[in-house]
């Protein structure tokens, strides 16, 4: 079956050697007239497929050309009709990030994998957690925390010893980056509607700077993170090679 397909690469010599190989055998349309987009990269540029596309509705599905590829299927430029045509689905919300700025001025953003906040200077960031406007942690030392999707929860989360989540999971990471005090905090799973808010303690001594996955803000105030469920993103994946499947087979490695 014939598919109208829009190829995007990064911008490393071997996806774009695949994107020429795969260009000459299928062709390549605009995004916005196509069925389905190839996205060639690793997990970085996976995310910027998805979050530049966002205003199509149209499945990603990702080839490896990258070092991580966790969003990603397996590259070969044969069979690719085939294979697209047997792709299982996932479809992920992502987190709206809303930054006030020491400045005055507002910063929004969506992150598919997480919202973090790190410190921007030699001293520990101090954080106040507040959770559907309740205080929940009144000073977090630390160099930082992140809220994390459960699509994220492999990536920066897990590198910070926060917890893998089901994709099906109606649970966000909230997780702390090496955090001082409170010694024993190990962060919390929150619900997905929940709402959370940052509060940066002492801006001027100790700075703060937010990202939404690569979409950065600096010298905050706050951050508020919300569900965005009017949001989605359709990924698709190999069959038994799922994006539900590879976060249980990563807690087996």
């Amino acid at each position: 079956m014939t598919r109208k397909i829009a190829f995007m690469a990064s911008r490393s010599a071997t996806a774009q050697d695949s994107l020429r190989v795969l260009e000459a055998v299928y062709g390549n349309m605009p995004a916005e007239d196509a069925e389905l987009i190839v996205a060639l990269g690793g997990d970085g540029f996976m995310l910027d497929a998805l979050h530049s596309t966002q205003h199509i509705d149209c499945p990603v599905y990702g080839m490896n050309r990258g070092t991580v590829g966790f969003l990603m299927n397996e590259y070969s430029p044969d069979h690719l009709m085939e294979r697209l045509g047997e792709a299982e689905e996932a479809v992920i919300h992502p987190l709206r990030m809303r930054a006030n700025c020491v400045d005055g001025t507002e910063f929004e953003a969506l992150a598919i994998n997480e919202v973090s906040l790190l410190r921007a200077g030699p001293q520990a960031a101090k954080l106040q957690i507040s959770v559907d406007g309740r205080v929940r942690l009144p000073e977090l030392v630390c160099d930082g925390a992140l809220l994390s999707t459960p699509a994220g929860s492999t990536a920066y989360n897990y590198s910070a010893h926060g917890p893998i989540l089901p994709i099906g999971a109606e649970i966000l990471a909230l997780t702390g980056i090496a955090a001082f005090r409170p010694r024993r905090w190990r962060g919390a799973l929150l619900p997905m509607a929940a709402h959370v808010r940052f509060d940066v303690l002492e801006p001027e001594k100790r700075p703060v700077a937010a990202s939404a996955d690569s979409k950065d803000a600096r010298e905050i105030l706050s951050v508020d993170i919300f569900s965005a469920p009017d949001h989605k993103h359709r990924i698709l994946f190999d069959p038994g090679h799922g994006l539900e499947e590879r976060l249980i087979s990563e807690q087996f490695v």
